[in-house]
């Protein structure tokens, strides 16, 4: 039987071609602004889509109870690396799914207190990525919404139980916290939208001052909904990521994610060339942004000393 010939060119490229398995909690619509980051940085690197490198997406689409499923699909596609964002649920499953295909991810809780690695300096040889540092934001966030309303008494703090990265032992934490600033914190739990809804009636009834959103996948997915809770019970609101103000919400602090997912294209592209034992990498800028017409909406007026601080005031 006769064998067709390949020349060098083809040949090289059949050889250097690598796979990426991307496995995410969210859908494609709502974070396609992150997949376009995290491609830039791998193109950056030297690793084009559909020229060098090809990309299996699994998107859980908010269904936490999929990732195993997904993740598992992954590995039987015998895929080159894993990129895996962007809560605790997913990467646990990628973790436990990978054997030994290496895993990139990103994510906003404490990888080392959720289990995900023994220490951020030696994760190991096959695990790495990079920590938004979300769920560390706690404090500063709810100093900022104390400033930004400076009469308030009780905050709402909503989290979605499903995420792990939300033990009672951080909530109690939080709560903590919020009393060194003279403030009682209610914890508010939703998973879906139907929960956040409800969520916010009860929220509304008993005339909470202020509300923090947790930081997760699910409620970044449904930031539009929330928002507009958020307005039509004239309740002012922190947020766990800008997206959320862009959106029309009051208030946000957190570090850049665009930034993050393009790091971690660079960081893939380093893998996919042998690198091991590489360390888990935290961000060293935050923003607080402001969204002065929300502010409006709700009648709050924005503390001139906020508003000059503000890294950036949408009008």
């Amino acid at each position: 039987m006769g064998v067709a010939a390949i020349g060098p060119r083809a040949a090289a490229q059949a050889i250097s071609a690598r796979s990426i398995g991307i496995l995410h909690s969210a859908s494609f619509e709502t974070s396609q602004h992150y997949f376009a980051a995290f491609e830039a940085g791998l193109a950056e690197a030297g690793f084009k889509r559909d020229q060098n490198v090809s990309l299996e997406y699994r998107l859980a689409n908010n269904d936490q109870d999929r990732l195993s499923q997904l993740a598992s699909e992954l590995v039987q596609r015998k895929i080159d690396v894993i990129f895996v964002g962007a809560n605790t649920p997913a990467v646990l499953a990628a973790k436990e799914a990978a054997g030994s295909i290496p895993i990139v991810f990103v994510m906003g809780a404490d990888p080392v207190k959720t289990g995900v690695v023994p220490s951020l300096a030696q994760p190991g040889r096959n695990i790495t990525g990079i920590t938004s540092l979300a769920g560390q934001l706690f404090s500063k966030r709810l100093q900022l919404l104390h400033e930004l309303v400076p009469k308030a008494k009780t905050v709402a703090y909503m989290v979605n139980p499903a995420n792990p990265a939300f033990t009672e032992a951080a909530l109690k934490t939080n709560t903590e916290l919020a009393r060194g600033l003279g403030l009682h914190l209610v914890i508010v739990q939703a998973r879906n939208l139907v929960e956040i809804e409800k969520a916010f009636e009860s929220m509304g009834r008993s005339k909470v001052d202020a509300l923090l959103v947790g930081a997760d996948t699910a409620y970044g997915a449904l930031r539009h909904p929330i928002v507009e809770l958020a307005t039509r019970y004239a309740i002012p609101a922190s947020y766990p990521v800008r997206d959320f103000v862009e959106a029309g919400g009051l208030s946000s602090y957190s570090t850049d994610y665009i930034e993050i997912y393009r790091q971690c294209g660079a960081y893939v592209a380093r893998v996919l060339r042998g690198e091991r034992n590489l360390p888990v990498q935290q961000p060293t800028s935050f923003k607080f942004a402001l969204n002065q017409k929300s502010a409006k909406m709700i009648g709050l007026e924005l503390p001139p000393a906020l508003l000059a601080s503000a890294d950036e005031v949408i009008e």
